[in-house]
């Protein structure tokens, strides 16, 4: 299955009652199993294309559509893990983690056996009754993870969801995200304004110019899925940064001076 994001554009009405372009002419798709970065300079509309595809907010123009699906097939179904990590507070880990299976409705035993599972996969086996409270931030976001793989997505959303941790613990969140992934190959799409992380991750770097958001360039990231950061790679990788760095320098430069 594929995803199509086909000549999507996004105005919005500001405050003034100006009409501003978010987002033009964006085209491409998420092949079965890809792992797309989305990166560019603040305020070129990452976060507004995400909830587009991810249904959270419609297109002024253009359409997504879901390639290779039976008329007769469910509604494609969707992951979403944000940045800010919306966990219920009153609810446990496992109990978060499964919020998605009761919604659809699925039985208590299948709830416990997928639960288990995520709770596994993502490392939290032994805190399935804690609460949001008594977790560190890398932890809510492993179980904010695991809820969105519970429901096992046709699509995989992020975005930026380390942005909040420290260095370390995001270095090593990136690290068990493509283990994850490893093991679930599920298509995703993953927004960040990290370079490094993008490099890290991607199969293709999608990057975005500044407002309005239009494709710069995609780069296919010719690298082994995973130890990317290994030292025979690493003139490989610094050029793929810089190259991606090169494309977004003078947008990111003219943010700054907008503030």
């Amino acid at each position: 299955m594929r995803i199509v994001i086909e000549n999507v554009g996004k105005t919005f009405v500001d405050t003034k009652k100006h009409e501003v372009t978010a987002l033009t002419n964006i085209n491409f798709s998420i092949e079965e199993q890809e792992f797309v970065v989305l990166v560019g300079p603040s305020g070129c509309g990452k976060s507004t294309l995400l909830n587009i595809v991810g249904g959270l907010m419609s297109p002024t123009s253009g359409s997504v559509y879901f390639e290779g699906m039976a008329a007769s097939d469910k509604k494609p179904s969707l992951g979403i893990v944000f940045q800010e990590i919306a966990l219920f507070p009153w609810r446990t880990v496992y109990e978060n983690v499964i919020f998605g299976l009761e919604e659809q409705g699925i039985s208590k035993q299948e709830q416990q056996d997928k639960g288990k599972h995520y709770i596994d996969m993502v490392g939290l086996t032994g805190f399935e009754n804690s609460y949001p409270k008594q977790l560190s931030g890398g932890m809510k976001q492993r179980a904010g993870i695991a809820r969105a793989l519970a429901i096992e997505p046709d699509l995989l959303l992020m975005d930026e969801p380390f942005s909040a941790l420290d260095a370390q613990t995001r270095t090593l969140m990136q690290e068990e995200l493509l283990t994850i992934w490893n093991r679930t190959k599920l298509s995703t799409l993953y927004v960040t304004h990290n370079i490094q992380e993008a490099v890290y991750l991607a199969d293709r770097v999608i990057v975005l110019s500044r407002h309005p958001g239009q494709i710069k360039e995609i780069i296919h990231i010719d690298l082994p899925k995973i130890g990317r950061d290994k030292d025979e790679y690493r003139v490989q990788f610094e050029q793929y940064a810089d190259q991606i760095w090169q494309l977004i320098r003078q947008d990111a430069q003219d943010a700054l001076k907008e503030g």
